[in-house]
């Protein structure tokens, strides 16, 4: 055996050498020191740095929310609004955005739609009114339609529409020919019920100037008016 080899004596059963001979401790082994790349300490640096400002930005924003009031229903021109049409957002609020803010909910409950609101956006100041549409100066005509004089398309408020004059069923008007126009007078939908139950009637209350009220009125008791709409541009 070579001199430069050492014994490792055997242990006996409790674990202590054997007389003679000499247990040798082992050496662990050496374990050799990675190299820090500067790189990858830069890159971890700048993770950390981008981290801090993403939650800093997150925390400003947070803290910059705006409650406004939102529309969760669907409200048409002219009708009434309601605590139920609406809701409150808290949302990071640009100051050029127009909003009704959440305190002021109250303040907007019992005003009229100027606009037709659409669930999911913000309530503008502008988009309700405290006026009514009928205005001074005109008249309100409540007119029944039958199932088949209902337009296809919705009555709306706010809608422009023309009442038409025409001849009783089996009777023609005095004095006019087959090609002279029927009288017409102007209006605008403010208000259009559902359909009767049973029957179909859609009761429209239009707005007509308080000359032309009456005759309407009297078109209307006498069977012999019809509603048209009229054109997007009013004419």
């Amino acid at each position: 055996m070579s001199k430069t080899q050492e014994r490792v004596g055997t242990a006996n059963s409790n674990g202590v050498p054997q007389h003679g001979q000499v247990a040798v401790p082992v050496t662990p082994p050496r374990v050799s020191a990675r190299r820090r790349r500067p790189g990858v300490i830069a890159l971890s640096l700048a993770l950390i740095a981008a981290g801090g400002a993403g939650v800093a930005v997150l925390l400003l924003q947070v803290g910059n929310r705006t409650e406004v009031v939102t529309v969760v229903r669907d409200v048409q021109v002219g009708q009434v609004v309601t605590e139920d049409d609406l809701g409150k957002a808290s949302i990071a609020l640009d100051a050029s955005v127009k909003a009704v803010r959440g305190s002021d909910l109250d303040s907007v409950v019992g005003k009229r739609a100027a606009v037709e609101l659409k669930p999911g956006s913000l309530l503008a100041p502008s988009q309700v009114t405290k006026d009514s549409l009928v205005k001074a100066g005109e008249q309100l005509v409540p007119i029944g339609l039958k199932p088949e004089q209902v337009p296809a398309t919705a009555l709306v408020p706010g809608q422009k529409v023309q009442l038409v004059h025409v001849p009783a069923q089996g009777q023609a008007e005095t004095g006019k020919s087959s090609t002279t126009p029927p009288e017409t007078i102007d209006g605008r939908v403010v208000k259009a019920s559902s359909a009767a139950p049973g029957t179909g009637i859609v009761v429209v209350d239009v707005a007509t100037t308080a000359e032309e009220g009456p005759t309407a009125a009297a078109w209307v008791s006498a069977g012999t008016l019809r509603l048209v709409l009229a054109a997007p541009d009013g004419n």
